[in-house]
């Protein structure tokens, strides 16, 4: 069963409109809930047929459009489930499901969009983090969140000191040049990066060699975290980490690290000793956003609201720097862009969706911030708050 990870959700939020269904359902891992699953997944997905019917769909289309999710239902798949979530998003030419490593509300959504507001509190800034466990004999990558912990392969990243001597061209020749910057948030400034290898007077071989070791390694992650604001927690002996902290361009690079010999953690050991450090960073990041939204709230710029009828033409016009949404709860009603009239509907209604969901989603394809948290944790007791760009 597939974890889901930011690669993953940029379909969904990219899908073209048409009869999308999601589908959230917590799962039984053990006890005797586990026989109720099956039934209660076969009721998800009448409902699902009820809304699509409700949408205009022939009962025959609407069990033609479901039946890639209906095929899941076998023992082989039951047995699979072992984590506390399954997320099935269908559309008419694209289906995907995930085990999701955490509890949620059971949900079915049809809308001309997929639903991904349960999804957030792992796929945004205050769940996903990397590290980089290194050692001259083993790098590894892995992403992580509060829940999980996967290894996860980069092109072109080598897996040893002597796999990147021999690979880099430049390196075997003992010399290499590049500007970097100095990593994490706090040292951002650029400096020229020089050294020589064979024949450097005041330089150690050795060590020059891991300088380039790093620079390679460097060089290969700026590809995958081209786009990403997630921390990465460095993992290696204590005199590694400054080395690397100098060949570092990626700008979320934690100032503490994990200190030891990586080669003797598992995965799991890491993702315990990785997450202290950057739960702490990303409690900071939600402290800013709530100490920054009460001073401007009230202000005379306007910059912070939490007014969903002001919040949702900003979100899909681009103008929400950052949002706070509450996990667990719906908004229906409807948007019209071209009035940026929204409409707020107390139940459900023909042709509704979550407006929560909708502000998230079109934060997050505009380039904004969101923190997915416990509704009591937003201000004034309201399910929503943002601050405008302007």
């Amino acid at each position: 069963m597939q974890l889901i990870s930011r690669e993953e959700i940029k379909p969904l939020l990219q899908q073209p409109k048409g009869n999308c269904v999601s589908i959230y359902m917590p799962i039984h891992p053990a006890g005797p809930e586990v026989r109720q699953d099956p039934i209660r997944f076969k009721n998800l997905i009448k409902e699902a047929e009820a809304y699509l019917i409700d949408a205009g769909l022939e009962a025959q289309e609407a069990t033609a459009l479901l039946q890639p999710a209906i095929n899941l239902d076998n023992q082989e798949f039951w047995e699979q489930m072992g984590d506390l979530g399954l997320a099935i998003f269908i559309s008419q030419e694209f289906f995907r499901y995930y085990s999701l490593p955490f509890n949620f509300q059971e949900l079915v959504v049809v809308t001309d969009r997929f639903h991904i507001k349960p999804l957030l509190p792992i796929l945004n800034g205050n769940g996903r983090f990397y590290i980089l466990a290194l050692s001259q004999q083993d790098v590894r990558f892995f992403e992580g969140t509060h829940y999980t912990i996967n290894e996860v392969e980069v092109e072109n990243l080598p897996k040893s000191l002597a796999d990147a001597l021999n690979q880099d061209e430049t390196a075997k020749e003992g010399q290499f040049r590049i500007a970097t910057s100095k990593g994490g948030t706090a040292n951002s400034f650029v400096q020229p990066g020089a050294f020589h290898g064979q024949g450097s007077p005041d330089r150690d071989q050795h060590q020059e060699e891991i300088r380039q070791f790093f620079y390679i390694i460097d060089r290969a992650l700026q590809e995958k975290l081209r786009e990403e604001t997630a921390p990465l927690v460095l993992a290696g002996v204590e005199y590694l980490l400054p080395l690397y902290k100098q060949a570092n361009t990626y700008q979320h690079l934690m100032a503490e690290g994990i200190t030891g010999n990586p080669e003797i953690l598992s995965a799991q050991d890491l993702h315990d000793r990785a997450w202290p450090i950057v739960e702490a960073d990303f409690q900071k990041s939600q402290q800013e956003f709530l100490e920054r939204f009460h001073q401007l709230f009230g202000g005379d710029s306007g910059k912070a609201t939490n007014d969903l009828k002001k919040i949702i033409p900003a979100a899909y016009f681009q103008r929400i720097d950052s949002l706070l949404v509450a996990v667990g709860q719906q908004q229906w009603g409807l948007f019209d862009p071209s009035s940026e009239a929204v409409y707020l509907h107390e139940d459900k209604e023909t042709g509704d969706e979550d407006l929560l969901d909708l502000a998230a989603t079109h934060t997050l394809l505009n380039g904004g911030t969101v923190y997915a948290v416990p509704p009591e944790q937003i201000p004034f007791s309201t399910p929503v708050a943002a601050i405008f760009r302007y």
